[in-house]
């Protein structure tokens, strides 16, 4: 099913106005989260989650939210259908399509390409809408505008001030406007956040396979709370894991039932030729080459998918607990 434009006017949300009061939250509630706040010499707000300090399980599911741009919730309760990893990351989103793509994608590549830093990050969350660089937001037809904004970015530390003004460039504001924050995937505060894009992630399948985006029209996904670990690539590969092989999603989409069903069987990451292995274990086998990796693996393990038009209701895919278990344990 090919993109199409919009059928309908509709006044779109402003994620940056939604997820302002979230980022103030957060830093005001900095001390009781684990996190240290600073400013950096050129002005813009530093938010450490993770790399210099201890940070949270909270502290990710609050980051997760305003990486969704104030339009979902994320919950973490035991009701995971994983016997043996019950805590389950959920997330809805009324909006998905500008919660998920259009604000919690990490689509904007951030480099220090002046420096020696050696700084690399994907930046997520509404300042991405903000500058609207990639040519995601022309396809969404979304372009936000705000005084201040706030980019997530999965790092091991703060971005240097050539990234700090690249983005500030992109976004038409000063250093003092933006707030950046960071954890490496290895804390727990980034471990949940990642975890907290198994909505996202099929999406951003959805997008690729060539389905109307503006078809999809609610959306809830889950995914069970990955054990946090020190080094980088078992991190990486336990987040992962917990989408491929555990995340489950539904989708409610204003489609007829052959398009619906047709989503269902291409969503899950069963679909992948790299799939049924740990992600650790996928990742060594192409010697750390992420684009040596099919990229239908980067999704959740099952699909539901609902057409509101007639009300059936299309599966695809399912859990794998074994290789869970494999990767977390």
């Amino acid at each position: 099913m090919t993109s199409a434009p919009p059928t309908e006017t509709r006044d779109y949300p402003s994620v940056n106005a939604l997820s302002a009061p979230l980022v103030e939250r957060l830093v005001a509630d900095a001390a009781a989260l684990r996190l240290a706040v600073t400013q950096a010499e050129g002005g813009a707000r530093m938010v450490d989650a993770g790399a210099n300090t201890r940070g949270s399980i909270e502290a990710g599911r609050r980051i997760a939210e305003i990486c969704l741009g104030g339009l979902g919730t994320v919950t973490i309760a035991p009701t995971g259908p994983i016997p043996t990893w019950p805590y389950t990351v959920t997330v809805h989103a009324a909006d998905p399509v500008l919660a998920c793509l259009g604000s919690q994608y990490a689509g904007w590549s951030l480099a220090d390409e002046t420096g020696d830093s050696g700084f690399f990050a994907l930046g997520s969350g509404p300042g991405r809408a903000v500058a609207a660089v990639e040519d995601l937001y022309g396809e969404l037809g979304y372009r936000d505008t705000a005084a201040r904004t706030a980019l997530v970015l999965e790092a091991a530390g703060g971005p240097p001030d050539s990234v700090v003004a690249k983005v500030a460039e992109a976004a038409g504001l000063r250093p003092e406007d933006l707030t950046f924050i960071y954890a490496p995937t290895q804390s727990l505060a980034g471990a949940t956040q990642v975890v907290a894009r198994v909505l996202e992630v099929a999406l951003h399948k959805a997008h690729t396979v060539g389905f109307d985006l503006h078809a999809i029209l609610d959306g809830i996904g889950s995914a069970p709370l990955s054990p946090q670990h020190p080094d980088f690539i078992k991190a990486m590969g336990r987040t992962n894991d917990a989408i491929i092989y555990g995340g489950r999603v539904q989708l409610f989409v204003d489609a007829d039932d052959a398009d619906a069903k047709q989503l269902a069987e291409q969503l899950p990451s069963a679909t992948s030729s790299d799939h049924g292995a740990p992600f650790a274990e996928i990742f060594a086998r192409v010697n750390g080459d992420f684009y040596k990796i099919d990229g239908a693996l980067f999704s959740p393990a099952e699909a539901i998918v609902t057409s509101v038009r007639t009300g059936a209701t299309f599966r695809g895919g399912r859990l794998e607990p074994s290789l869970v278990d494999a990767s977390f344990a």
